[in-house]
């Protein structure tokens, strides 16, 4: 870590008066679901990006210049996402934050690539994002699938003890993603798989996989995909009083789903980052979105806030909006952040950074003793 902190000083003092591009601000790209089903993700990745702005305009900027923030509307869909990332590059935006879902983020990685522009996302867990140095210019302040699925594998094997598991997932990059990791650690482990199957996420009638669960009888139900679609189904479930409990990935921790599935949400687990508000810079996160927006932040909101810090840190210590000199102050400097100190891996999965298991008490996200530190 010292040896980072050096190489860091060194490079802030040697790159210092590299010119950036003639523009008045530095411009901050953001993609995601700002509206659709799936805004409750992407609107607290917004506001986070709002308030990390405002708080550094109203010190001065960096490097001599404002930041400017450009948005993009994705809803999470593939096809629009690809529409958005054109254009925060014809806007010519330093770097992107984003996108959010991980259909999404893999279908926009070949034009930032093209581009050379360096993105980074709160939220998008998809292990290929990262894996096989095909996205040089990506980065995340999430645990990939493989992380997650590590951690809830061995709640469900150690704390749960479930000998029986069925797998219900709505075929995307992120929901297939999270069973899959999750069936090949727990099948190796000796837990039987009683039911593996895709669910269409807008389907209004659950009952025929309902029906197979409830003859399956497994002890647990790992659930991959976002929160619109599980609330439907965990409600179908108990209306058709089939009481098998339910595993999710971070997508579930969101007060939307406590609102969406009500007292069906009762007792459901999910995984997401360790709590962290004992931090001074989890703190000045929350009080900055109280103070722009008059309420407590969402989902995401305090991974897309270390996304912003980070990338805003790396242009202050290499100097420069340059790409490259971007990618090594991101991959060699340390940052404090509301997750804790993270650091960025060659390939740039974020380390540092801590996850937990949750579970829904009394309609509230109650953190289980049990997690895991990112390497």
């Amino acid at each position: 870590m010292k040896k980072k902190a050096l190489w860091c000083a060194v490079l802030a003092y040697c790159l210092w008066a590299t010119p950036l591009f003639a523009a008045e601000t530095i411009k901050i790209g953001v993609a995601g679901a700002h509206s659709g089903d799936l805004a409750s993700y992407g609107i607290p990745s917004l506001n986070a990006a709002k308030v990390v702005i405002a708080d550094v305009n109203a010190k001065g900027g960096i490097l001599g210049h404002q930041l400017e923030l450009v948005s993009q509307d994705d809803q999470c869909k593939p096809e629009l996402a690809t529409n958005a990332a054109t254009k925060l590059i014809s806007d010519k935006v330093a770097v992107v934050m984003g996108h959010i879902c991980s259909g999404p983020t893999k279908a926009t990685l070949p034009l930032y690539t093209e581009a050379r522009m360096v993105s980074m996302s709160p939220s998008a867990t998809t292990p290929s994002l990262t894996e096989g140095g095909n996205n040089p210019y990506f980065f995340r302040t999430i645990a990939n699938d493989k992380a997650q699925a590590r951690l809830t594998s061995d709640f469900i094997l150690n704390g749960l003890k479930a000998k029986k598991v069925a797998y219900l997932h709505d075929n995307g990059e992120y929901g297939k993603g999270f069973v899959d990791g999750n069936r090949l650690m727990l099948e190796k482990a000796g837990v039987e798989t009683v039911l593996f199957e895709a669910v269409t996420p807008d389907a209004v009638d659950f009952s025929a996989v309902v029906r197979k669960l409830r003859r399956a009888k497994p002890d647990l139900l790992v659930f991959g995909g976002y929160q619109p679609t599980a609330s439907k189904l965990l409600q179908q479930m108990r209306r058709d009083r089939v009481t098998t409990p339910m595993l999710g990935p971070d997508g579930l921790k969101d007060d939307a789903f406590i609102k969406m599935a009500g007292k069906d949400s009762e007792g459901v687990y999910t995984s997401y980052p360790k709590d962290t508000s004992n931090l001074p810079a989890w703190k000045q996160a929350l009080e900055g979105h109280v103070k722009m927006f008059g309420s407590a932040p969402g989902s995401f909101y305090y991974n897309a806030y270390a996304a912003v810090v980070a990338l805003v840190n790396a242009m202050e210590k290499a100097g420069s909006t340059d790409t490259d000199k971007i990618v090594e102050a991101l991959r060699t400097c340390p940052v404090e952040t509301p997750l804790g100190t993270l650091t960025f891996s060659k390939t740039g999965d974020a380390a540092g950074m801590a996850l937990s298991i949750y579970q829904i008490r009394d309609g509230k996200f109650v953190e289980l003793e049990h997690s895991i530190t990112l390497d």
